[in-house]
Protein backbone atom coordinates (compact mmCIF):
# COMPACT_ATOMS: atom_id res chain seq x y z
CA UNK A 1 0.00 0.00 0.00
CA UNK A 2 1.62 3.40 -0.80
CA UNK A 3 1.49 5.95 1.97
CA UNK A 4 -1.12 8.43 2.24
CA UNK A 5 -0.14 11.88 0.85
CA UNK A 6 0.65 14.96 3.45
CA UNK A 7 -1.78 17.12 3.63
CA UNK A 8 -1.37 20.54 2.36
CA UNK A 9 -0.61 23.61 5.21
CA UNK A 10 -3.76 25.59 5.13
CA UNK A 11 -3.97 29.09 5.33
CA UNK A 12 -6.74 31.05 5.85
CA UNK A 13 -7.44 34.72 4.79
CA UNK A 14 -9.76 36.75 3.90
CA UNK A 15 -10.56 37.25 -0.63
CA UNK A 16 -9.39 40.56 -0.74
CA UNK A 17 -6.50 41.29 -3.42
CA UNK A 18 -4.46 43.03 -0.55
CA UNK A 19 -5.85 39.92 2.19
CA UNK A 20 -4.55 37.55 -0.77
CA UNK A 21 -1.37 39.34 -1.75
CA UNK A 22 -0.67 39.18 2.62
CA UNK A 23 -1.68 35.43 2.68
CA UNK A 24 0.91 34.94 -0.61
CA UNK A 25 3.79 36.53 1.29
CA UNK A 26 3.33 33.89 4.02
CA UNK A 27 3.63 31.13 1.60
CA UNK A 28 6.30 32.73 -0.10
CA UNK A 29 8.00 33.54 3.70
CA UNK A 30 7.23 30.00 4.91
CA UNK A 31 9.33 28.26 1.08
CA UNK A 32 12.38 30.82 1.72
CA UNK A 33 12.91 29.90 5.70
CA UNK A 34 12.53 25.93 5.42
CA UNK A 35 13.44 25.34 1.53
CA UNK A 36 13.34 21.74 0.54
CA UNK A 37 11.63 21.19 3.84
CA UNK A 38 8.96 23.72 3.54
CA UNK A 39 5.23 22.20 3.58
CA UNK A 40 3.12 22.46 0.43
CA UNK A 41 0.27 24.98 0.71
CA UNK A 42 -2.75 25.41 0.30
CA UNK A 43 -4.50 29.22 0.18
CA UNK A 44 -8.27 28.97 1.94
CA UNK A 45 -10.05 32.28 1.16
CA UNK A 46 -13.19 32.54 3.91
CA UNK A 47 -15.83 35.36 3.55
CA UNK A 48 -16.24 37.41 6.72
CA UNK A 49 -19.02 39.99 8.45
CA UNK A 50 -17.15 42.76 7.18
CA UNK A 51 -16.61 41.97 3.59
CA UNK A 52 -20.22 40.90 3.24
CA UNK A 53 -21.46 44.51 5.13
CA UNK A 54 -21.03 46.61 1.87
CA UNK A 55 -23.26 49.32 2.26
CA UNK A 56 -22.79 50.60 5.45
CA UNK A 57 -19.95 51.67 8.59
CA UNK A 58 -18.60 48.86 9.94
CA UNK A 59 -18.92 50.86 13.57
CA UNK A 60 -22.88 50.33 13.29
CA UNK A 61 -21.92 46.41 13.63
CA UNK A 62 -19.39 46.34 16.79
CA UNK A 63 -16.38 47.11 14.52
CA UNK A 64 -13.32 45.18 15.11
CA UNK A 65 -13.31 41.59 15.08
CA UNK A 66 -15.50 41.84 12.13
CA UNK A 67 -12.67 40.77 9.56
CA UNK A 68 -11.45 37.65 11.75
CA UNK A 69 -14.53 36.21 13.48
CA UNK A 70 -15.36 33.35 10.88
CA UNK A 71 -11.73 33.01 9.75
CA UNK A 72 -10.62 32.15 13.96
CA UNK A 73 -13.58 29.98 13.70
CA UNK A 74 -12.34 28.05 11.15
CA UNK A 75 -8.91 27.69 12.75
CA UNK A 76 -10.41 26.75 15.68
CA UNK A 77 -12.20 23.74 14.23
CA UNK A 78 -9.63 22.75 12.22
CA UNK A 79 -10.67 23.58 8.26
CA UNK A 80 -7.65 25.92 8.82
CA UNK A 81 -3.96 25.44 9.66
CA UNK A 82 -3.37 29.39 10.19
CA UNK A 83 -4.82 32.51 9.75
CA UNK A 84 -3.64 35.37 8.37
CA UNK A 85 -4.73 38.68 9.59
CA UNK A 86 -3.70 42.69 9.10
CA UNK A 87 -3.23 43.05 12.48
CA UNK A 88 -4.91 46.73 12.80
CA UNK A 89 -8.33 44.36 12.35
CA UNK A 90 -7.44 42.12 15.25
CA UNK A 91 -9.06 42.46 18.42
CA UNK A 92 -6.40 42.68 21.53
CA UNK A 93 -8.03 39.71 22.84
CA UNK A 94 -7.19 36.45 21.24
CA UNK A 95 -10.05 34.03 21.36
CA UNK A 96 -9.35 31.06 23.72
CA UNK A 97 -7.36 28.56 22.56
CA UNK A 98 -5.11 30.85 19.81
CA UNK A 99 -2.19 32.38 19.91
CA UNK A 100 -0.48 34.99 17.36
CA UNK A 101 3.36 35.30 17.77
CA UNK A 102 4.28 35.49 14.54
CA UNK A 103 4.61 39.33 13.24
CA UNK A 104 6.54 39.36 9.85
CA UNK A 105 8.63 42.85 9.01
CA UNK A 106 6.33 45.20 8.94
CA UNK A 107 5.64 47.45 5.69
CA UNK A 108 5.16 51.27 5.44
CA UNK A 109 2.97 52.11 8.61
CA UNK A 110 2.16 55.14 7.36
CA UNK A 111 -1.27 56.82 5.55
CA UNK A 112 -0.94 58.25 2.08
CA UNK A 113 -3.13 60.96 0.67
CA UNK A 114 -4.62 60.26 -2.97
CA UNK A 115 -5.66 63.47 -4.59
CA UNK A 116 -5.26 65.02 -7.64
CA UNK A 117 -3.36 68.23 -7.15
CA UNK A 118 -2.39 68.41 -3.33
CA UNK A 119 -0.03 66.84 -1.25
CA UNK A 120 -1.18 67.62 2.75
CA UNK A 121 -4.13 67.87 4.02
CA UNK A 122 -3.77 71.61 4.02
CA UNK A 123 -2.78 71.95 0.63
CA UNK A 124 -6.66 70.39 -0.31
CA UNK A 125 -9.37 73.03 -1.77
CA UNK A 126 -11.62 74.94 0.53
CA UNK A 127 -14.70 72.43 1.45
CA UNK A 128 -13.01 69.13 -0.54
CA UNK A 129 -14.50 65.91 -0.25
CA UNK A 130 -13.06 63.67 1.03
CA UNK A 131 -13.59 59.49 1.12
CA UNK A 132 -12.78 57.13 4.09
CA UNK A 133 -14.49 54.39 6.02
CA UNK A 134 -12.03 55.13 9.00
CA UNK A 135 -13.62 56.37 11.37
CA UNK A 136 -9.98 57.71 12.76
CA UNK A 137 -8.97 59.02 9.59
CA UNK A 138 -12.78 60.80 9.48
CA UNK A 139 -11.81 62.57 13.21
CA UNK A 140 -8.17 63.41 12.17
CA UNK A 141 -8.91 64.85 8.51
CA UNK A 142 -11.67 67.39 11.10
CA UNK A 143 -10.08 67.66 13.24
CA UNK A 144 -7.00 69.37 11.08
CA UNK A 145 -9.69 70.69 8.48
CA UNK A 146 -13.17 71.61 9.91
CA UNK A 147 -13.67 72.56 6.43
CA UNK A 148 -13.72 68.83 4.68
CA UNK A 149 -16.91 66.94 3.83
CA UNK A 150 -15.96 63.11 4.75
CA UNK A 151 -17.98 60.62 2.79
CA UNK A 152 -17.69 56.82 3.18
CA UNK A 153 -15.66 55.03 1.20
CA UNK A 154 -16.27 51.02 1.56
CA UNK A 155 -15.12 48.53 -0.89
CA UNK A 156 -11.06 47.39 -1.64
CA UNK A 157 -8.65 49.63 -2.89
CA UNK A 158 -9.43 49.32 -6.42
CA UNK A 159 -12.84 50.11 -6.17
CA UNK A 160 -12.41 53.52 -3.33
CA UNK A 161 -9.88 54.48 -6.01
CA UNK A 162 -12.09 54.41 -8.75
CA UNK A 163 -14.18 57.12 -7.13
CA UNK A 164 -11.13 59.40 -7.23
CA UNK A 165 -10.62 58.89 -10.86
CA UNK A 166 -13.86 59.65 -11.50
CA UNK A 167 -13.66 62.98 -9.68
CA UNK A 168 -16.54 61.60 -7.42
CA UNK A 169 -13.91 63.07 -4.54
CA UNK A 170 -11.35 65.16 -4.21
CA UNK A 171 -9.22 62.78 -2.00
CA UNK A 172 -8.52 59.86 0.34
CA UNK A 173 -6.63 58.59 2.90
CA UNK A 174 -5.56 54.63 2.00
CA UNK A 175 -2.77 53.08 4.11
CA UNK A 176 0.41 53.20 2.37
CA UNK A 177 1.21 49.33 3.01
CA UNK A 178 -1.83 48.22 1.37
CA UNK A 179 -0.76 50.38 -2.02
CA UNK A 180 2.69 49.15 -1.93
CA UNK A 181 1.61 45.01 -1.47
CA UNK A 182 -0.91 45.58 -4.25
CA UNK A 183 2.05 47.11 -6.38
CA UNK A 184 0.59 50.07 -7.41
CA UNK A 185 3.68 52.85 -8.63
CA UNK A 186 5.07 54.96 -6.19
CA UNK A 187 3.87 57.76 -7.28
CA UNK A 188 -0.05 56.40 -6.23
CA UNK A 189 -0.53 58.76 -2.92
CA UNK A 190 1.94 60.96 -0.93
CA UNK A 191 2.91 59.24 2.23
CA UNK A 192 1.95 61.78 5.44
CA UNK A 193 4.22 62.18 8.14
CA UNK A 194 2.81 61.22 11.72
CA UNK A 195 3.13 64.90 12.71
CA UNK A 196 0.45 64.95 10.54
CA UNK A 197 -1.69 61.78 10.50
CA UNK A 198 -1.00 59.18 13.25
CA UNK A 199 -1.71 56.12 11.54
CA UNK A 200 -3.79 53.20 13.15
CA UNK A 201 -2.44 51.42 15.75
CA UNK A 202 -0.67 48.61 14.36
CA UNK A 203 -0.65 49.35 10.48
CA UNK A 204 1.12 47.76 7.59
CA UNK A 205 1.82 44.78 10.54
CA UNK A 206 0.13 41.42 9.22
CA UNK A 207 0.32 38.28 11.96
CA UNK A 208 -0.04 35.08 11.52
CA UNK A 209 -2.49 32.93 14.08
CA UNK A 210 -2.34 29.41 14.97
CA UNK A 211 -3.98 27.08 17.18
CA UNK A 212 -1.90 27.80 20.58
CA UNK A 213 -1.54 23.75 21.04
CA UNK A 214 -0.15 23.31 17.40
CA UNK A 215 3.67 23.10 18.27
CA UNK A 216 4.27 21.76 14.88
CA UNK A 217 2.85 25.42 13.12
CA UNK A 218 4.63 27.23 16.36
CA UNK A 219 7.92 25.99 14.32
CA UNK A 220 6.96 26.37 11.14
CA UNK A 221 6.52 29.93 12.00
CA UNK A 222 9.08 31.08 14.53
CA UNK A 223 11.67 32.11 11.06
CA UNK A 224 9.25 34.06 9.91
CA UNK A 225 8.51 36.46 13.63
CA UNK A 226 10.28 39.72 13.01
CA UNK A 227 11.37 40.69 16.45
CA UNK A 228 11.30 44.34 16.17
CA UNK A 229 7.99 44.40 14.19
CA UNK A 230 6.78 42.33 16.85
CA UNK A 231 7.68 44.79 19.45
CA UNK A 232 6.63 47.49 18.00
CA UNK A 233 3.12 46.27 17.52
CA UNK A 234 2.79 44.44 21.19
CA UNK A 235 3.34 48.23 22.36
CA UNK A 236 0.82 49.97 20.36
CA UNK A 237 -1.80 47.53 20.87
CA UNK A 238 -0.84 47.43 24.76
CA UNK A 239 -1.82 51.25 24.09
CA UNK A 240 -5.00 50.10 22.40
CA UNK A 241 -6.18 47.44 25.00
CA UNK A 242 -5.87 50.27 27.70
CA UNK A 243 -8.47 52.18 26.06
CA UNK A 244 -10.60 49.14 25.22
CA UNK A 245 -10.61 50.58 22.11
CA UNK A 246 -12.95 49.99 19.08
CA UNK A 247 -14.11 51.29 15.65
CA UNK A 248 -16.45 53.83 17.67
CA UNK A 249 -13.69 55.25 18.96
CA UNK A 250 -10.95 57.13 17.16
CA UNK A 251 -7.41 55.58 18.27
CA UNK A 252 -3.96 56.19 16.90
CA UNK A 253 -0.80 54.71 17.74
CA UNK A 254 2.49 54.11 16.53
CA UNK A 255 5.94 52.88 18.08
CA UNK A 256 9.13 53.31 16.84
CA UNK A 257 12.66 51.80 17.51
CA UNK A 258 14.94 54.47 17.86
CA UNK A 259 19.12 53.87 18.00
CA UNK A 260 20.13 52.88 21.16
CA UNK A 261 17.63 50.33 21.96
CA UNK A 262 15.69 52.98 22.84
CA UNK A 263 11.70 52.71 21.63
CA UNK A 264 9.47 56.24 20.60
CA UNK A 265 5.64 55.73 21.47
CA UNK A 266 2.91 57.86 20.15
CA UNK A 267 -0.42 57.76 20.69
CA UNK A 268 -4.09 60.08 20.25
CA UNK A 269 -7.57 59.89 20.72
CA UNK A 270 -10.03 62.00 19.32
CA UNK A 271 -13.92 62.62 18.96
CA UNK A 272 -15.77 61.16 16.21
CA UNK A 273 -16.36 64.73 14.80
CA UNK A 274 -12.54 65.76 15.44
CA UNK A 275 -12.98 68.86 17.43
CA UNK A 276 -11.14 67.46 20.49
CA UNK A 277 -7.91 65.32 20.84
CA UNK A 278 -5.85 63.92 23.41
CA UNK A 279 -2.17 63.09 22.54
CA UNK A 280 0.38 61.82 24.65
CA UNK A 281 4.02 60.26 24.13
CA UNK A 282 6.59 57.80 25.80
CA UNK A 283 10.26 57.12 25.27
CA UNK A 284 12.19 54.27 27.10
CA UNK A 285 14.09 51.16 26.77
CA UNK A 286 12.64 48.86 23.81
CA UNK A 287 11.84 46.00 26.69
CA UNK A 288 9.23 48.29 28.25
CA UNK A 289 7.65 48.97 25.62
CA UNK A 290 4.21 47.51 26.09
CA UNK A 291 4.28 48.89 29.39
CA UNK A 292 4.87 52.30 27.87
CA UNK A 293 2.20 51.59 25.41
CA UNK A 294 -0.04 50.72 29.04
CA UNK A 295 0.67 53.55 30.68
CA UNK A 296 0.19 56.03 27.33
CA UNK A 297 -3.47 54.71 27.38
CA UNK A 298 -4.02 55.07 30.88
CA UNK A 299 -2.65 58.80 30.67
CA UNK A 300 -5.26 59.55 28.20
CA UNK A 301 -8.23 57.56 29.68
CA UNK A 302 -7.69 59.75 32.43
CA UNK A 303 -7.53 62.48 31.19
CA UNK A 304 -10.35 62.03 28.84
CA UNK A 305 -12.80 60.89 30.94
CA UNK A 306 -15.51 58.07 30.60
CA UNK A 307 -18.24 60.51 28.98
CA UNK A 308 -15.45 60.61 25.67
CA UNK A 309 -15.93 57.24 25.27
CA UNK A 310 -19.38 56.56 23.70
CA UNK A 311 -21.41 54.04 21.72
CA UNK A 312 -23.05 56.74 19.43
CA UNK A 313 -22.52 55.94 15.70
Amino acid sequence: MSPQPTPPFRIGTRGSPLALVQAEEVRDRLAAAHGAGAPETEIVVISTAGDRIRDKPLRAFGGKGLFTKEIEAALLAGEIDVAVHSMKDVPTENPPGLAIDCILPRADARDALLAHDATSLGALPEGAVMATSSLRRRAQSLFLRPDLRIVENRGNVQTRMARLASGEVTGMLLAEAGLRRLGLPAETGVPLAPEEILPAVAQGAIGVQRRADDERTQALLRPLDDAASALCVATERAFLAALDGSCRTPIAGLALLEDGGAIHFRGEILTPDGQTRHATSRRGAAADGPTLGREAGEELLARAGPDFFTDEV
